[in-house]
């Protein structure tokens, strides 16, 4: 159970062209899990997304999930283990899980619903709005979101081409639902997400740091040299 809902977290932690690509820095923070049987600490990491013509990279310290959209391919890659398990798009990561993590995952049947704010802030330099997001499965997720329309890159292609693809596919959202993410209107600058498994209150943020054009590396969107592939996404 534990290894399941670090996963939902990591996933949520993202609902963040010709020539050099854009590169989004985030700052992620989480608050200690202290669940009967099963203890995790604070965590603070940099997450990184890359933001190509066609290519989409989101880098954590413990995944990096890998869009291709000429080639209509996935890889989500386990860096503790080394391995990656490769699939196609539109992305459903139900089918990737091991077989009890897929049946919990069929179960969730997520709905969403998002409500803007009407306030305003700056966050860095980016000029932002704000947005509650409640996402409902076996439990509730409330998020508290700022998303600014000010970026370098094309914001439409963005949303739906890549972003369309990660969200839907890791949280199996149906097209209602996808319908009320796409309220938020914007780039996710600033999230803090709340929920409740069992009793224990569990809180992150994620706030976006820096967005600039520059070369992506030889290795952003491909497998590191060494790692296995493998039938199902490993959850150790």
């Amino acid at each position: 159970m534990k290894k399941f809902f670090s996963v939902v977290i990591v996933l949520l932690a993202v609902v963040s062209i010709a020539g050099a690509d854009y590169y989004v820095k985030s700052k992620f923070h989480s608050d200690p899990m202290n669940m009967p049987g099963a203890n995790q600490p604070a965590k603070d990491e940099i997450h990184e997304q890359w933001i190509g013509g066609d290519k989409f990279a989101n880098i954590t310290p413990d995944m990096t999930i890998i869009m291709d959209l000429a080639k209509s391919k996935a890889w989500l890659v386990n860096h503790k283990n080394k391995n990656y398990v490769e699939t196609d798009l539109p992305l459903d990561i139900a089918k990737l899980l091991p077989p009890e993590m897929a049946s919990m995952m069929s179960m969730m049947k997520p709905s969403v619903s998002v409500e803007a704010t009407g306030q305003k802030k700056t966050i860095g330099q980016w000029a932002c709005s704000g947005y509650i997001v409640t996402i409902t499965m076996m439990m509730t997720i409330k998020m508290t979101v700022w998303a600014t329309e000010t970026v370098p890159f094309d914001l439409n292609t963005y949303v739906n081409k890549m972003f369309v693809n990660y969200i839907k596919g890791t949280l199996r959202l149906d097209d209602a639902s996808m319908a009320e993410m796409k309220k938020v209107k914007g780039f996710w600058i600033s999230q803090e997400t709340n929920m409740e498994i069992m009793g224990t209150k569990i809180s992150s943020n994620s706030q976006v740091v820096e967005i600039s054009q520059k070369p992506a590396g030889a290795g952003v969107y491909s497998i590191p040299a060494g790692y296995t592939q493998t039938k199902f996404l490993s959850m150790r």
